[in-house]
């Protein structure tokens, strides 16, 4: 079973047990409403819905203009010869609050005209592209046909949809996340996209690859923000086809690793199971243990401290032991302003009062 994550480093962190109980007696929506909107420069690694409702918390509690997201593009490919980048799109729906509330992607209010005609023409219309996000693919295909970066391209979106905060992809080449599926014993490779849309994640993993990431370059501006962040956070995002293609991009798992103790990571894992998506069934299939153990095992390399929810807070000794700091709280964004509370909890955990 191959993992894109595997990795080891021996650190020296704080266990006591006073630091572990603090973590467990703190409740982030009245540490929310006691303190001002901090400053200070803020990087995400993002990738996902989780990502996206972890950001748009983020930006209340903090300013957008010191806020970076260097988001994940293993998941970009291209149908009906256009260039769609689903990551950046989920979050720069979110942020601008034009997200479908029902699904978390997709453009609220949308419609779906060419879909249904596609369809009746006996088109592809299994990943579903409604009318206004068909507008943004064609736009961003134009540009690149032109010559603009995907960066440049992602700036321009950001700045139409009226967003402060720095948006980056994490490359401008091309990555793309392959799925080796555990069954039949010689199935074939298939496209990220195949796996999740097509087949709704419904399948059993053997394997993960992300095709061109050894001969990827990180995006301008993105080891800038990690190396004069004053804190970097690893949102709620799958370890492996979220996160994995971000840190898996040259040199950006060695910037990290240099200032470990000021990067938190957010657990994707709740009582042994992913809120949304299929990180606890991948961290199985691909030998991991799925809990916030198997989180800090991950990500013990290049990330200091580990908030996870208050449902593991038996687990949070053994996250000490694996080598991460834990920190306990609440970490279910049922609304804004919980996900407000999380974000700036998990920005106090690593800079302090």
């Amino acid at each position: 079973m191959e993992s894109p994550l595997d990795g080891s480093l021996t650190c020296s962190i704080d266990t006591t047990d006073d630091a572990i109980a603090y973590s467990r007696f703190i409740n982030p929506l009245t540490l929310l409403a006691s303190q001002p909107v901090p400053t200070g420069r803020v990087t995400v690694l993002a990738g996902g819905v989780g990502a996206a409702r972890f950001l748009r918390g983020l930006l209340r509690a903090h300013r957008p203009s010191d806020v970076t997201a260097i988001v994940n593009v293993g998941d970009d490919f291209t149908l009906h010869g256009l260039h769609i980048s689903p990551d950046l799109d989920t979050v720069t729906y979110t942020l601008a609050g034009q997200i479908n509330p029902e699904t978390g992607w997709g453009r609220a209010g949308e419609t779906w005209r060419v879909l249904t005609e596609l369809g009746r023409l006996g088109g592809q219309d299994w990943f579903q592209l409604g009318d206004l996000d068909l507008a943004l693919h064609l736009f961003r295909t134009q540009r690149r046909s032109e010559g603009a970066t995907l960066s440049e391209v992602t700036s321009e979106i950001a700045a139409s949809f009226g967003l402060e905060l720095r948006l980056l992809p994490v490359s401008d080449d091309p990555i793309r996340t392959r799925i080796t599926p555990a069954e039949p014993a010689d199935a074939p490779e298939i496209d990220f996209q195949d796996y999740f849309v097509a087949q709704r994640h419904g399948i059993a993993v053997r394997a993960v690859r992300f095709a061109g990431i050894d001969a990827a370059h990180p995006a301008p501006g993105v080891l800038d923000a990690l190396s004069t962040a004053d804190v970097v956070v690893i949102a709620p995002s799958n370890p492996f086809v979220s996160i994995g293609p971000v840190v898996g991009v040259p040199t950006i798992r060695d910037t990290l690793a240099r200032r470990r103790d000021s990067v938190a990571a957010v657990s994707p894992i709740v009582g042994g199971a992913s809120i949304k998506g299929p990180a606890g069934a991948m961290m199985r299939d691909l030998g991991h243990e799925p809990s916030v153990v198997g989180i800090a095992r991950l990500y013990v390399e290049f990330a200091g401290t580990l908030v996870i929810d208050n449902a593991d807070r038996d687990l949070a000794d053994a996250v000490a032991g694996a080598g991460m700091t834990p920190l306990v709280t609440d970490t279910i964004m049922s609304s804004p302003e919980r996900a407000a509370a999380l974000a700036q909890m998990t920005l106090d955990a690593v800079s302090g009062p």
